[in-house]
């Protein structure tokens, strides 16, 4: 696999991509870590990244961002777009982006994007884990009790080619980013959201829920939420409902 500015590695097995990069003492050019399996892969929050061995595509990418930290929390949905741009080009017609971070595919989670950030010389190094299902959509979703969509059900899957895809894609989205921050790629994340114009049931960090009707993103990238009170701005949360208003 060869992406342009990119140091690409593989490992059979890791506990974490993110991890193993994140403990890296340097990063002097982009790094592309590639796992066939992890026995300890995080979504957000601690939560465990579900996936049989061989079943789905394990990556993460660290580069270094030279943006203000408040401006940071944006770099999820900058991935998602790119993301969801190249999934898209190799034929997932149906992907689309779920707030904040979840990749879906006619309506099921399809993968996720974890992004995590430590202080690296005058700079942030962020390291994009991504995790999608590529095999065994039944199985996975039968053991999560949820629907779950996986590659295979919509395209002849080229691990290789789908990883490169999304790698590049990201790479020129954040090059987007360091250029004009988050505005770069904020209509289009708001044009691949699957939840425009829905009815959202959102369960905040303490617990707390708020309903509202979703409309589009703060310039920060917070969740704007149209509620009884007025319009709000959800910055921390997980989607647990969407219905058409």
């Amino acid at each position: 696999m060869n992406i342009p500015g990119v140091e690409v590695r593989r490992v059979a097995r890791c506990g974490s991509t993110n991890s193993v990069l994140l403990a890296e003492r340097e990063h002097a050019a982009p790094v592309l870590l590639v796992a066939a399996q992890q026995t300890a892969g995080r979504g957000r929050r601690g939560r465990r990244w579900h996936g049989a061995p061989g079943a789905a595509l394990t990556f993460s990418l660290a580069r270094r961002i030279r943006r203000p930290a408040r401006e940071l929390a944006a770099l999820s949905l900058v991935a998602g777009v790119a993301a969801v741009r190249a999934l898209r080009a190799l034929g997932v017609a149906q992907a689309a982006l779920k707030w904040p971070n979840d990749l879906l595919a006619g309506g099921a989670k399809l993968g996720g994007i974890l992004v995590e950030t430590r202080a690296a010389r005058g700079a942030t190094l962020a390291v994009f884990g991504i995790g999608i299902n590529c095999r065994g959509a039944d199985e996975l979703g039968r053991r999560l009790r949820r629907p779950v969509a996986c590659l295979d059900q919509f395209i002849a899957v080229d691990e290789d080619e789908a990883i490169a895809k999304i790698a590049l894609a990201l790479m020129a989205a954040l090059d987007a980013f360091e250029a004009k921050g988050f505005e770069a790629a904020r209509g289009e994340w708001e044009s691949l959201h699957a939840h425009a114009g829905q009815r959202l049931k959102i369960r905040l960090a303490d617990g707390r829920s708020v309903t509202g009707i979703a409309a589009g993103l703060a310039e920060d990238g917070a969740l704007s939420l149209r509620t009884r009170a007025g319009l709000r701005a959800i910055r921390s949360g997980r989607v647990v409902s969407a219905r058409a208003a």
